[in-house]
């Protein structure tokens, strides 16, 4: 049996997740890189990995894949790492840039211009350097650290998941892991990768251990060690439960409707039989 292959995104809002694969023993039994949110979608449809933190959205395009329970990137409120960046208010808007290194939030940003601001401006995508999306259009989607790094007095912005509660009232989902189901064939039946991942993200939650991720990460990101906690605890929700899913249903529906998403397949969640230890899948419509 070979080891399978993940492949994690490079922002901090993922640090929680990876705290075993970092600092605990799950890392020995697989072989992991680290990109973006979108090479990750693509590393699980090219078959270069196995197992990836996708974006939600990847999930509508990828066909085979499994979503490993429970733990997800998403937010309850205002996730600030996900910023629509402009020179004009949004009414104003005629040009957007959208960050290359997102799928979810350029489907986002589409349902929020279609349904919810009610305006329908040109779209072109740019590497996420905020200066250069400026210089060319009226605003820049920008995702994950470097919109974290943006000084917002300085510039009008929005928060996309803050205007997606705004008008729905409902949590939203940026990425899922999701596991390629030919790739379960191939490992190690023994691995329980549900408890695994779940076991990795809550060890990375442990106040301690967010104290490690704030003072390895507070330079990188330019954000003070209590920023980073605050971050994490309080802007970026690590868990995929019932209300989540609702929201992603709706995204879904929105998404669909609006044509920036093809219609997402039910939702195929890995269970694992404690006294079988086999995998099985649990399927949720939406």
């Amino acid at each position: 049996m070979r080891r399978l292959r993940i492949s994690a995104i490079s922002y901090l809002n993922t640090a929680p997740l990876m705290w075993d694969f970092e600092y605990g023993s799950a890392g020995s039994a697989f072989e992991i890189t680290y990109t973006v949110p979108s090479r990750c979608a693509d590393a699980l449809a090219a078959g270069t990995a196995d197992i990836g933190i996708i974006p939600v959205a990847a999930y509508a395009t990828v066909p085979g894949l499994v979503i490993l329970p429970g733990v997800a990137i998403a937010t309850r409120r205002a996730v600030r790492s996900i910023l629509l960046v402009s020179k004009f208010p949004v009414e104003k808007i005629r040009t957007i840039a959208l960050d290359t290194s997102s799928r979810t939030s350029v489907a986002l940003i589409k349902v929020l211009c279609a349904r919810f601001w009610r305006s329908e401006p040109e779209f072109c995508s740019m590497p996420p350097v905020l200066d250069e999306m400026l210089q060319a259009h009226d605003a820049g989607l920008l995702i994950g650290d470097p919109a974290l790094r943006v000084d917002r007095s300085h510039y009008i912005t929005y928060d996309l998941a803050e205007e997606w509660h705004r008008f729905t009232s409902k949590p939203f989902v940026f990425a899922f892991w999701a596991v390629r189901e030919a790739a379960l064939q191939e490992a190690d039946a023994s691995l329980d990768l549900a408890q695994i991942f779940t076991a990795s993200r809550d060890r990375g939650l442990h106040p301690e251990n967010l104290a490690h991720i704030a003072r390895h990460w507070s330079s990188r990101v330019g954000l003070s060690e209590d920023e980073v906690r605050t971050y994490l605890t309080q802007h970026i929700h690590h868990f995929l439960d019932d209300a989540c899913l609702e929201g992603l249903e709706l995204f879904y529906q929105y998404a669909r409707v609006i044509g920036a998403l093809p219609a997402a397949p039910p939702l195929r969640f890995l269970e694992v039989s404690p006294s079988r230890r086999h995998e099985s899948f649990k399927h949720a419509h939406v």
